[in-house]
């Protein structure tokens, strides 16, 4: 099962929260749940800089506010502010493109916390593999590596799968590599679960980062 089942998904409301709570009209909720994706898309997309591990949205009648967790909030904040007053403008935006002309009236408060143990955040770990694969550098000691540290942070297990033209070979193919417990149909294991993709010269390299916290 633990091979079937998303993590993440199977660990809701235990170790797991949901990442968009609240107010969700019966009537336009397939709009606020589709502004909501492209919403999170485009920061993570624009925020990759900042280290970006998670976007936790909450909405309310007239109200939005999103709790972004990052590894340098000072990017992300800007001088004085700057930048999440652009952060709002770029949300406005999105929600207007859903069709309710209401949604540009909602309040937008941005929340930016920081990521005490990056190395613990299967986002994090997936995307500066991703990075280092399309640097070209050797896919085997990046697995090594990573491995060392997310567990010299204090993690119980990690696992690590590669899938796709890996180093530039004419034929796809799956490497993994793992360290530790990781106990993946066990509910009471806390489980971060990512995965993200590295366009390297050669062609799509998937990452797959499971970390036993």
């Amino acid at each position: 099962m633990g091979q079937k089942v998303n993590p993440i998904a199977l660990r809701l409301g235990i170790h797991q929260e949901f990442k968009s709570v609240g107010f969700y009209p019966k009537k336009s909720y397939a709009k606020n749940v589709l502004k909501d994706i492209r919403i999170r898309d485009a920061l993570m997309n624009k925020l990759r800089h900042a280290g970006i591990g998670d976007i936790i949205i909450e909405r309310s009648q007239n109200h939005i506010k999103l709790t972004i967790y990052v590894t340098k909030p000072g990017v992300v904040i800007g001088r004085g502010g700057s930048g999440l007053e652009i952060l709002k403008k770029d949300i406005v935006s999105l929600s207007k493109d859903g069709g309710n002309e209401a949604s540009g009236e909602q309040k937008i408060e941005l929340k930016v916390e920081p990521i005490k143990e990056p190395n613990l955040n299967a986002r994090i770990v997936a995307s500066n593999i991703a990075e280092q694969l399309i640097r070209r550098m050797p896919h085997r000691r990046v697995m090594k590596q990573t491995i060392e540290k997310v567990m010299g942070s204090g993690a119980k297990g990690v696992r690590i799968v590669l899938s796709g033209r890996i180093a530039g070979a004419e034929i796809s193919r799956v490497e993994r590599n793992q360290a530790g417990k990781l106990s993946l149909s066990t509910i009471r294991e806390d489980i971060d679960f990512a995965s993200y993709p590295a366009l390297t010269k050669s062609g799509y390299i998937g990452v797959k980062v499971w970390i036993n916290r």
